[in-house]
């Protein structure tokens, strides 16, 4: 998921991020190098235990590089902008919110990866350009101290949000440029449906709510209830992020916490599945395709969720408990179906924009 490496940088633990992991050999950018290494594309967000890569690596004879591309939102860009002459052979980080552009752009080349029998029919998709890693929950997620302190309730749904009691204390993202900010704005649409959505985001406006560029600024700058928002004294109590945010807030800090500091407003979630795919004119396909296999081994998977806080979609892949105690799935999250996103989400950026930034 987006942006979840909070921690990594906030308490120097733990995450590992793979930016300039891989071969120094001379011509290693170049296709010379192409059958010693594979490059993967990604968000920001992307982290793996580095003896889980190098399993992978050893095994498959490829050097794994990771370029990271920024918001999730921004790395879609940019890879459909350079898919003729792209930066690398497989694009991780699309989500349900983004897919249709990818693959309306020719994003990806056709490969079924191994183990694609094994995702869980729920999120399986129709086709062969894209595989399902990981899924999760964009949610509204409130300070704990701060609603304490104020003897206030912290909000349960989308309608307490635009509460007076609420007023100024809400940051998202802009939904333009940051998936989680894109998902907040479906899971509204799919709660209030299109005739509402605007009513609602009118009145979301006039309570206050504070729209930024990205999660790293919406979360670790502007919201006080993470390690980053303490240190930058964010003032905002209540910000979307994921469901899975309160246990890297547990898991992460020094010393650890007997329970979040952060909560999950439940009835705000809207649920979001990434995918990972081949890119098209990848210079190193069969690296590409070894990467891609990798993804759905229950090695990576269960590897995922103390590293990108996200849930495996491997059948059989197990969570650690401490995962789930301190951030379990949505119970019942907003969905919608990819057709509906595709035909509609970019009149909607272009409305809520309109309505929201200006």
């Amino acid at each position: 998921m987006n942006n979840k490496k909070f921690l990594a940088a906030v308490v120097g633990l733990g995450l590992v991020t793979l930016s300039a992991c891989g071969s120094s050999s001379s011509g290693a950018e170049g296709s010379g190098s192409a059958d010693k290494s594979v490059t993967l594309v990604s968000h920001d967000s992307w982290a793996v235990s580095k003896n889980v890569l190098a399993d992978f690596e050893k095994k498959s004879g490829y050097k794994v590089k990771v370029l990271e591309d920024g918001d999730a939102g921004q790395a879609v860009n940019k890879a459909i902008l350079t898919k003729d002459n792209p930066q690398g052979d497989v694009f991780f980080g699309v989500d349900n919110t983004l897919l249709s552009r990818a693959l309306d752009n020719g994003l990806f080349q056709s490969y079924e990866a191994k183990g694609a029998d094994t995702i869980t029919s729920g999120y399986r998709v129709d086709g062969d350009k894209v595989t399902p890693i990981d899924t999760g929950d964009i949610c509204v997620n409130y300070d704990k101290a701060y609603f304490t302190e104020h003897k206030l309730q912290p909000p349960t749904s989308y309608d307490d949000l635009i509460k007076p009691a609420y007023k100024n204390l809400l940051v998202t993202e802009n939904a333009s440029t940051s998936s989680p900010g894109l998902g907040f704005l479906l899971g509204s649409a799919a709660q209030y449906g299109d005739d509402g959505w605007e009513g609602y985001w009118t009145k979301l406006k006039a309570n206050g709510v504070k729209v930024v560029d990205g999660w790293e600024q919406a979360y670790n700058e502007e919201f006080s209830g993470s390690a980053g928002g303490k240190k930058a004294k964010g003032d905002r109590p209540l910000v979307v992020s994921y469901a899975s945010s309160p246990p890297a807030e547990v898991i992460y800090a020094d010393p650890k916490p007997k329970t979040a500091p952060t909560g999950v407003a439940d009835g705000t979630c809207f649920r979001q599945i990434e995918y990972a795919g081949l890119l098209s004119n990848a210079k190193n396909t069969k690296g590409g395709k070894a990467l891609l296999d990798f993804l759905l081994t229950k090695e990576f998977q269960q590897d995922m969720p103390l590293n990108m806080f996200v849930y495996p979609v491997v059948e059989g892949a197990s969570v650690p408990a401490e995962f789930t105690e301190y951030g379990p799935q949505a119970k019942d999250p907003e969905t919608m179906d990819p057709a509906k996103i595709a035909e509609h989400r970019d009149d909607w950026v272009k409305s809520w924009t309109s309505l929201v930034l200006k």
